[in-house]
């Protein structure tokens, strides 16, 4: 091989070294950080377009889907974090699918219901969202996949959100 070729040759290893071969470009949150048991999966593509109500152009937003489908959390502050001091906040937009009939309850209160356990504890809290869902910030005691249980206008839905050390 000539002196060209050991030149050109060396910027080829060096990137071949930095590459992530296999690895998906839209990542969910890392396996890594969230305990055993946490079924959180942060989407990185578009929002479905019953979501993206008020967002222009493509809507890709960091979210996660409720287990039925009913609802996703747009993550604002993706990471979500615990003691963060600076920089976004947990601002989670919820948005329900539009109910393909009437509320079972008309009375239930529109209010968004959170009730969040931490993985493998008992540790819980509960939140709440006026109105039903929207914005909010939603903040935990602790670091670790949390199950929420979320219930509004006589609807209900699940899901895990990964919250990391700040």
């Amino acid at each position: 091989m000539g002196s060209w070729g050991r030149l050109l040759l060396v910027p080829v290893v060096l990137l071949a070294g930095c590459t992530t071969a296999g690895r998906p470009a839209t990542s969910a949150t890392p396996a890594a950080s969230a305990p055993t048991g946490c079924a959180a999966r942060v989407e990185a593509g578009s929002l479905p377009d019953w979501a993206d109500a008020g967002f222009s152009g493509d809507a890709r937003m960091p979210h996660v889907f409720g287990a039925k489908g009913e609802i996703v959390a747009v993550l604002f502050g993706h990471p979500l974090a615990v003691g963060r001091t600076e920089g976004p906040t947990n601002k989670i937009l919820w948005v329900a699918r539009p109910a393909a009939t009437p509320s079972p309850d008309p009375s239930a209160p529109a209010t968004l219901v959170i009730t969040a356990t931490l993985d493998g504890t008992t540790t819980r809290v509960s939140r709440e969202v006026a109105g039903g869902p929207g914005p909010s910030i939603i903040d935990v005691p602790q670091a670790g996949c949390w199950h929420l249980e979320l219930r509004w206008s006589g609807r209900a839905d699940t899901m895990d959100l990964v919250y990391v050390a700040a």
